[in-house]
């Protein structure tokens, strides 16, 4: 109940320091918005989770997490990518450095094989070798290096490429479930976010509501004195009172009256922090639908009974399953990191076009071909790096777990104290109700002991005094009450649906 409880004592120490200012504050003025007619809790509710800014951003945090996993999604589909180019080279290719010079051949009847056509000898018949230690051929075909040169200055190249995922070592199948995870624990943050907001949003209401009360019991207690007063000066001048009798009552005449204007300022600054919380301008006027009762009505509201069913209350609480969701994301993660020692299969296809192309001869037009096939890698050996890396995923995954039980132990405590704690808010408000009753009565009697002359005015002071005392412990008690109910709910996963 810490933190839900630092947001109600918030609310009291502002109001506590505004009823400790000397000004009061100003009246509204004729710009301020006004809701119209009785405005109830549930009201309140719903327009704090449509204007909270973190709850805003919870939800762009689903829509985020949505997005991250239709893109992991599509890794099971082929990817298909285009890629396109123009490069300008500076020089020509040519395959031959000069014009060049081959030896031809003929057919040679007797042998019935191609011969080369070599110089002889006329005397012997036999080839003549060059200074170069070479055969001299009798003719040649020449080949200017003109024809071999080609211009390549300007090249135009493109190519569509498709890659189809065969087996990435589970790795695709892994970021699916990590990004569906990752979606439904932004779902679940949203909502215990939301839980937050409903309660800052009730103790901002009870506030009002048990300052409302306290103003008009304030109200009532100077009135009380005020008749008083009257009465004991009226005793002065007819002699039956003395001056102390006077000053002890105008004392605390005077002193209810500045608890009064404290309560006035502290009633208006609550109304702000209400207005705050849901999303309304500061200067905004409302009526609350309990504000104007005579005494806070208890609401319906979970029964403080003890032996809940825990595993159902594990299965209620948003934090709890936002924290098994990441316990799957870390088994998803370990996963991850075994594909990277797995093989992995891709089926690759291609069409790719170029200009010049090189298909039929040398042209500079525009043609291409289609190219299918495989890629497979296989890890082989890192010195245990991916070893390692699969390992710290394991650690990983059990720190999670650990998370998850430690969670579940302090659902457990706080469920019992809330229980507990709702059991004796009621038992306070009975008690509360008894010590009103017996207030009133005693109060009763001594203004009827005053008026017989019995009872000094000391007397109807202390009953005065006890009577505003058991009023303003009913209405915290009452209050107490809503708030234990509400903060019971949210233990149990209930308070947000």
């Amino acid at each position: 109940m810490g933190q839900y409880k630092h947001i109600s004592k918030l609310l009291k120490a502002v109001a506590v320091c505004i009823m400790t200012a000397a000004p009061a504050v100003a009246a509204q003025t004729p710009a301020d918005t006004v809701l119209p007619g009785l405005t109830t809790l549930e009201q309140f509710r719903q327009m704090a989770l449509q204007s909270n800014k973190q709850l805003m951003m919870s939800r762009e945090r689903i829509k985020k997490a949505g997005y991250q996993n239709k893109e992991a999604f599509a890794a099971y589909l082929p990817g298909i990518d285009f890629t396109g180019g123009y490069l300008y080279n500076q020089r020509e290719l040519s395959i031959f450095d000069s014009d060049q010079l081959l030896p031809t051949k003929s057919f040679n009847p007797k042998t019935g094989k191609y011969e080369f056509n070599l110089v002889t000898n006329p005397e012997t018949g036999m080839p003549i070798k060059g200074p170069d230690g070479q055969y001299v051929p009798s003719t040649v075909a020449l080949i200017p290096k003109e024809a071999m040169t080609y211009d390549i200055h300007n090249v135009f190249f493109g190519a569509i490429t498709l890659t189809q995922p065969i087996f990435m070592g589970g790795k695709i199948v892994a970021m699916n479930k990590i990004t569906r995870a990752a979606e439904r624990a932004a779902r679940e943050l949203h909502t215990a976010e939301a839980e937050n907001v409903i309660y800052a949003v009730d103790a901002a209401y009870w506030q009002v509501v048990s300052l409302k009360a306290k103003q008009k019991l304030a109200q009532s207690f100077v009135n009380l004195l005020d008749s008083l007063s009257q009465n004991v000066h009226r005793m002065l001048a007819e002699g039956v009172a003395t001056r102390s009798d006077v000053l002890s009552v105008d004392v605390k005449l005077n002193a209810a009256q500045v608890d009064l204007t404290k309560v006035d300022n502290g009633l208006v600054l609550s109304r702000m922090a209400l207005a705050q919380v849901c999303g309304l301008p500061a200067n905004c006027r409302f009526t609350l639908a309990d504000e104007d009762n005579a005494m806070p009505a208890l609401q319906p509201g979970i029964e403080p009974e003890g032996g809940y069913d825990m595993e159902n209350v594990y299965a209620n609480r948003p934090d709890l399953r936002a924290l098994e969701q990441a316990v799957e994301v870390s088994r998803q993660q370990k996963q991850v990191a075994l594909s990277s020692m797995l093989p992995q299969i891709a089926l690759v296809g291609s069409y790719e076009v170029s200009n010049p192309n090189m298909f039929d001869g040398f042209k500079k037009r525009f043609k291409g071909a289609f190219s299918v096939g495989a890629m497979v890698s296989i890890p082989l050996w890192h010195w245990g790096g991916n070893l390692n890396k699969y390992k710290a995923a394991g650690a990983d995954e059990a720190i999670r777990r650990l998370e998850l039980a430690d969670a579940r132990e302090l659902v457990n405590l706080q469920v019992s104290q809330a229980s507990f704690k709702t059991k004796e808010a009621y038992k306070t408000y009975e008690m509360t109700t008894v010590n009103l009753a017996k207030a009133d009565e005693n109060l009763r009697t001594a203004n009827l002991a005053f008026r017989e002359g019995v009872a000094t005015t000391d007397n109807v002071l202390e009953a005065q005094t006890a009577w505003l005392k058991a009023h303003s412990e009913q209405i915290d008690a009452s209050i107490d009450v809503q708030l234990c109910q509400t903060y019971l709910s949210k233990a149990l996963g209930t308070l947000y649906r």
